[in-house]
């Protein structure tokens, strides 16, 4: 499915039933997520912070956090390039914020006025001007991003979200690859795999505390 982005303003538009379509295959592809995530507490507290509520909508939103904030960070790369960036990069970080920006805005789309506001980034350690940040950085998220996917997709009751988070963490998950063999060839999956093959996973908690580094609006999870 081809998207034009607005390199601006990152918007895409996004409706409603493109939302259902998109989630509307097997969830088959998911299912070892509930088998690799152990139930524990993912309360994480923030004083005057966004939490993402409770239930599927707490996990959609939190999932929409994660992909505001990739979605701002692969923006902000389009728009300031890295001195020395080639053209084949800027092919494939362009279409990586393309595919995030979608991500983005179906989970806006799909939650309504339930979605959590738009949220703030926090990119000052990050610099956007040096490959080896900006690639650096691109790693951090993209693999925090499939360890978030990895470790809620047990807290997900309706098998249509499940089946949306199958899909979307298995685009996720080849952003990763290709960031790593970016930085290294051949690392695609050396450092996320476990001595069974499988990818790994975090908890919310773990996961928000880190992404809370790059937000100036932070995000909590109270009911989880």
């Amino acid at each position: 499915m081809k998207t034009d982005i607005n390199p601006i303003t990152g918007s895409a538009n996004m409706a409603r039933r493109s939302f259902l379509r998109y989630a509307g295959a097997s969830a088959a592809a998911v299912a070892v997520m509930g088998a690799a995530a152990s139930c524990k507490k993912e309360r994480v507290t923030v004083a005057g912070a966004t939490d993402i509520g409770s239930g599927d909508i707490g996990i959609l939103n939190y999932a929409y956090a994660l992909e505001q904030l990739e979605a701002a960070f692969y923006l902000q790369v389009a728009a300031t390039p890295y001195s020395g960036i080639t053209a084949i990069e800027t092919a494939y970080l362009t279409d990586i914020r393309d595919h995030e920006v979608l991500h983005r805005d179906f989970f806006k789309a799909a939650l309504g006025s339930k979605a959590i506001m738009a949220l703030t980034t926090d990119f000052s350690s990050i610099n956007f001007s040096s490959r080896a940040s900006v690639l650096g950085a691109a790693k951090l998220l993209e693999d925090t991003g499939v360890q978030a996917y990895d470790g809620a997709g047990y807290l997900i009751k309706d098998a249509t979200y499940l089946t949306l988070a199958g899909k979307i963490v298995s685009v996720e998950a080849r952003h990763a690859a290709l960031i790593s063999n970016l930085i290294s060839p051949g690392s695609f999956a050396s450092d996320q795999l476990d001595s069974n093959g499988l990818n790994k996973h975090a908890s919310i908690k773990d996961i928000l505390s880190a992404a809370n580094g790059f937000l100036k609006t932070k995000v909590t999870a109270n009911s989880f």
